[in-house]
């Protein structure tokens, strides 16, 4: 099996703050509006509590990326040593391809230098040694990076995620434990 790097999402742990998008953005300097990560309530399914289960989403770098293999000038390349999605965006002529034909959204277009961009794992800090921004902003440690093959009984599709196995994104979850209810005892 070829090397995998993935992103792997502990919804047990993620409290819903926002810092791995923030750090994205900061990373980045992404225009308003312009999220490469972001944080999205579970549903309920994953855990009947309101405002407690929550996926932080981004590329989910495919085994079959969708986006470069529509891409015509090969702005989109899955790297050989580790299967990361990257993007070039000034190889990018704004065909828009890869933002209609993935189906996790993560390609975005934008509008001020009219191209489209996402998520490449931070490849460039990888390179230099050093973690992605998002999951080395992680106060709880609810995101990490992992080799896939090292990622053992989490879930891949978890309720609210869509299940594309032609694509089949390396992202991983582990859900949540159902919380120890108290029940009050009758005097």
């Amino acid at each position: 099996m070829k090397k995998q790097m993935t992103f792997v999402v502990d919804v047990d742990r993620c409290l819903g703050c926002f810092t791995c998008a923030m750090a994205c953005k900061n990373q980045y300097q992404l225009e308003p509006g312009i999220k490469w990560r972001d944080v999205v309530p579970a549903p309920p399914e994953v855990l009947p509590i309101k405002e407690r289960a929550f996926y932080s989403l981004a590329c989910n770098h495919c085994e079959n990326p969708v986006c470069a293999e529509v891409c015509p000038v090969n702005a989109h390349v899955k790297r050989e040593k580790d299967g990361i999605v990257v993007h070039t965006q000034p190889k990018c002529i704004a065909c828009m391809q890869c933002i209609e034909t993935c189906p996790y959204g993560a390609p975005k277009f934008n509008t001020k230098v009219e191209l489209a961009e996402k998520c490449s794992f931070c490849h460039h800090r990888l390179d230099a040694g050093l973690e992605a921004a998002c999951v080395q902003s992680c106060p709880v440690g609810a995101l990490r990076r992992v080799e896939l093959t090292t990622v053992k009984d989490w879930k891949q599709y978890p309720p609210g995620f869509l299940v594309d196995k032609k694509l089949n994104p390396s992202i991983r979850f582990r859900l949540p434990t159902k919380p120890f209810i108290v029940k009050a005892q009758d005097s």
